[in-house]
């Protein structure tokens, strides 16, 4: 059984169903008896709960689902989703961020560049990776590879899952805010096809500086926002205790981005989510992602560009309505 802080409250019950089956199956290859019917009986009763509870989340529920430990992060998927790959270092300006990677990818035929926030598994890692959260050399180095794509012709795939961006003193003083603005800029006018995908948390600026495409998908299970729940109850009602609250309000799951107009497909995960079967993930994503960078290959640039542009211009409208 996986350590209890790798478990989420609501996966308890689905936890420890997976303990009786795998500690069965461990007495089955030690005696040699064969139980394939009461392991087969126990994984029936594990997936009908499984539906069950994940058929009720709520938002909350699927804001800490995204942050899951075990969640498969951007190189997770890069490793299974593409052939190849080989990542590209350095802003050019002051140094490389490990929060931020990217590089050049084959996706079957296709020859792609792809960027994306990585966090940690360990608290080695999560320190090194700055916890997903990039500073402005992470995001200028995104957008010399997204440069360097238009350069060459090749879609560029970017794979959103950070908290937010740095707020620390050092990224202030060297410019996150222009850094993020900047890559807003340059990717309203980037002349080759972008595919963006929330794949964990989509967080602030620090997801937006990422995230203008021809397209934007969502993973089922990630959420997409201006700021965290947490934060956002925070200013709203004083009180960051009320994330729970916050996350109904702000529609912060897929559902509430397709609803709201923001998101283009969400892709469905694996039952009990991505970090339940890594590899039935990477493929129900692949399939999306082939399916738009196709589309998307097919519409002259001057056509992206002008979608592209009606896209985001269309998001959003203002309302005097109170909260």
């Amino acid at each position: 059984m996986p350590p209890s802080w790798n478990i989420l409250d609501f996966e308890k019950p689905i936890a420890e169903l997976d303990e009786q089956i795998a500690e069965i199956k461990r007495l089955t290859a030690e005696s040699g008896e064969d139980r394939t019917e009461d392991i087969l009986a126990l994984e029936t009763d594990r997936d009908r709960l499984i539906e069950q509870i994940f058929a009720n989340l709520s938002a909350w529920d699927k804001t800490l689902l995204a942050r899951h430990p075990k969640r498969p992060y951007t190189l997770d998927y890069v490793r299974t989703i593409f052939d190849d790959y080989t990542e590209l270092h350095g802003d050019r300006l002051f140094a490389d961020d490990p929060a931020m990677v990217g590089g050049i990818a084959t996706l079957d035929h296709r020859q792609v560049m792809f960027v994306g926030q990585q966090k940690g598994r360990d608290i080695k890692e999560r320190g090194y990776r700055n916890f997903g959260s990039a500073k402005p050399e992470g995001y200028r180095k995104a957008l010399r590879l997204m440069k360097l794509a238009e350069k060459f012709h090749r879609p560029v795939i970017c794979f959103v899952d950070t908290p937010a961006a740095d707020v620390n003193v050092g990224a202030e003083q060297r410019g996150i805010s222009g850094a993020i603005a900047r890559n807003m800029m340059e990717m309203a006018t980037l002349k080759t096809p972008v595919v963006v995908v929330v794949i964990g948390e989509g967080g602030s600026g620090g997801a937006i500086g990422i995230a203008l495409g021809d397209r934007v998908l969502m993973l089922e299970h990630s959420i997409y926002a201006v700021i965290p729940p947490e934060g956002f109850a925070a200013i709203v009602w004083k009180d960051a205790a009320r994330g729970k609250d916050g996350a109904e309000v702000m529609k912060v799951t897929s559902e509430g981005g397709r609803e709201l107009g923001l998101v283009d497909e969400v892709v469905k995960e694996p039952l009990g989510g991505a970090h339940r079967n890594m590899d039935l993930a990477a493929r129900n994503l692949k399939a999306a992602l082939v399916k738009h960078i196709d589309e998307l290959l097919e519409v002259p640039i001057p056509e992206l560009l002008d979608t592209r542009y009606k896209k985001f211009r269309g998001m959003g409208a203002y309302s005097e309505k109170m909260i």
